[in-house]
């Protein structure tokens, strides 16, 4: 199944709606963004990040491979008062101009393309020199993280060339991938208080029914009763292991800033 298809599955508008809404003004205020400020959204989905910035004043533009997400998303920000343009875009291949934004941006979105250098090179790449490459990224240490680990066993194994989302959220991969083209650099974990779920059972059935890499999973494991059961038990287990009390949990999450390289100018001959 291709991401764009994983993606459409279930109900990811209500997810980021319900569940993760206070991610993107978090990136937005970490990476100043303010009032006339050319900004890109990638793998923008629902518009969590572009919204924000678009209230903030800046001048928006939200990419992401899955159609339904884009339509989802314009819908919100008509309903919010706001103006973004919505673009139907691979991270992996941004079809903007090079330098052609002030800060490019991803929150929980960039991080699932499947290859990390081509991704990262393609966010410097469309960044100004002297503008800003934010990234919340969830740690492979983390709920979600541990998430992917737990459905793993369920499904075909990758490709080879695609490297794992989590690995977004280890300050080291990231720091090598985007190497001496950012200065200015800050990498901090923080995390997400997520209270949306009474129970580990009520999380797993939530996500079941509406995050669309889950129920990629459960199409994975198709009819087998015990590998289904298997994966109900497992899924039911972390969300019990990552409980802070009364069904909240911590999601932990790499926060990622820097500023592109301002190229040294040439001198004439």
């Amino acid at each position: 199944m291709t991401a764009r298809a994983v993606w459409a599955l279930g109900d990811y508008p209500t997810v980021a709606a319900e569940v993760i809404p206070a991610l993107g003004p978090v990136l937005v205020e970490a990476c100043g963004v303010g009032p006339g400020q050319r900004v890109l959204d990638v793998a923008a989905g629902t518009g969590n990040v572009a919204i924000p910035a678009a209230l903030a004043g800046a001048d928006v533009t939200a990419s992401d491979l899955t159609p339904e997400l884009l339509a989802a998303g314009s819908a919100q920000a008509e309903r919010r008062g706001v103006k973004v343009r919505w673009q139907e875009a691979d991270a992996e291949a941004l079809p903007f101009d090079d330098g052609e934004f002030d800060a490019v941006l991803s929150c929980v979105g960039a991080m699932f393309a499947p290859h990390h250098q081509r991704t990262a090179d393609e966010l410097v790449r469309v960044c100004r020199p002297g503008g800003v490459v934010g990234m919340i990224n969830w740690t492979p240490e983390g709920f979600i993280g541990q998430l992917f680990a737990a459905m793993k066993p369920y499904v075909p194994p990758a490709p080879p060339s695609a490297q794992p989302p989590p690995l977004w959220g280890d300050p080291g991969h990231v720091g090598a991938l985007f190497g001496d083209r950012l200065t200015d650099v800050t990498a901090r974990r923080a995390v997400l208080r997520v209270d949306r779920f009474g129970t580990a059972e009520e999380f797993r059935d939530y996500f079941r029914a509406n995050y669309g890499p889950t129920i990629a999973v459960y199409r994975a494991v198709g009819a087998d009763g015990e590998r289904r059961a298997a994966l109900d038990a497992d899924l039911a287990d972390l969300a019990r292991r990552h409980d802070v009390g009364g069904g909240a949990m911590e999601w932990e999450y790499l926060l990622h800033t820097g500023r592109r390289v301002t190229p040294p100018a040439t001198s004439r001959p």
